[in-house]
């Protein structure tokens, strides 16, 4: 479906929970969010609805997110069913994750029709790892990688944030890990979102500090309609490096997502505080989304001196 500004608008993506099972710096608050009442979040009967008439539009990819998605209990059934739509034009069905569980699911969730997976890993470094996201363990995202890999959800790709002055020491690292393995290290700029607005002046990095620091890195052909990251390549390389800059650089001339966050609002535009409540349309979804299509922007204002930071943190929107 083409939107007010010619964007055609064909990509889905579901946050089905607030819940994490990590507490990032930049994404929720150290004590943690309270967990909504059952009755304040959308059922996966509405999520797979959503999917059916997201699809009936014209959608040709869908996205689970969260939160961390693999907390969300039926989560398996919700892809299952979603995945079914491939044969009435869903073309590709990712999730993001934050790795932890994968290990525990990675094979539930190829047999029953994910495409691929997105893992979040900001660092490489155990101790430093365990800071960003207040007590995780890298050893377990490392692992859930791997039985990724094993369970054929590719490709893979790898989402770092760009935090100055916390990982930025390892950029060389992150690039080097696509020299001898088949996957994407995306780079993604530190957004003024919820937590991270307070941490965006001082960690912000842009997306070009990366080509400073690898200047090796071989600019590659953008490949489709709405993509986000500029693709690079170290020379002979397997895999690949995105920088995606929704600040520096950004892609709003083509964006092609609408969000909906785990209590049923659709956001046209991720840095908007614009959002329309899927209580307001009955079981009328189609409308819910067409009416999400008319009211996309035509671009961000991030940059403009009034603009107020989205006060919802990232883990409630869907990242």
């Amino acid at each position: 479906m083409m939107d007010s500004y010619g964007r055609n608008i064909n990509y889905l993506r579901l946050s089905v929970t607030g819940m994490c099972n990590l507490r990032c710096n930049y994404c929720m608050p150290e004590k943690g969010i309270t967990k909504k009442a059952h009755k304040e979040i959308i059922s996966l009967e509405t999520i797979e609805q959503l999917a059916v008439s997201a699809v009936k539009l014209g959608f040709e990819k869908i996205r689970i997110t969260g939160g961390e998605p693999l907390v969300r209990k039926g989560i398996i059934d919700v892809i299952q069913e979603i995945a079914q739509l491939k044969t009435r034009g869903l073309k590709d069905l990712g999730l993001t994750t934050n790795g932890t569980l994968l290990r525990n699911y990675a094979d539930q969730l190829k047999k029953a029709g994910l495409t691929r997976v997105n893992v979040s890993l900001d660092s490489l470094d155990p101790e430093k790892y365990s800071q960003i996201t207040r007590g995780g363990r890298l050893s377990d995202v490392l692992e859930g990688i791997q039985a990724a890999k094993e369970a054929k959800l590719l490709p893979l790709k790898l989402n770092v944030v760009l935090i100055g002055g916390v990982n930025d020491d390892e950029i060389s690292e992150f690039v080097n890990l696509t020299l001898e393995d088949d996957v994407e290290v995306r780079f993604i700029e530190l957004m003024p979102i919820g937590e991270a607005s307070r941490w965006d002046q001082d960690h912000f990095l842009t997306g070009t500090e990366i080509l400073k620091r690898v200047p090796e890195l071989l600019p590659l052909a953008v490949k489709g309609q709405g993509a986000v990251a500029r693709l690079y390549k170290l020379p002979n390389s397997k895999g690949r490096v995105g920088i995606i800059s929704p600040l520096s650089n950004h892609f709003c001339n083509y964006c092609n997502r609408l969000r909906i966050t785990p209590d049923g609002k659709l956001k046209p535009c991720l840095h908007s505080d614009l959002e329309l409540d899927i209580r307001n349309y009955g079981e009328d979804y189609e409308r819910f989304l067409l009416d999400g299509i008319c009211a996309k922007p035509n671009r961000h204002y991030i940059q403009n001196e009034n603009y107020e930071p989205i006060l919802r943190n990232m883990n409630e929107i869907g990242g």
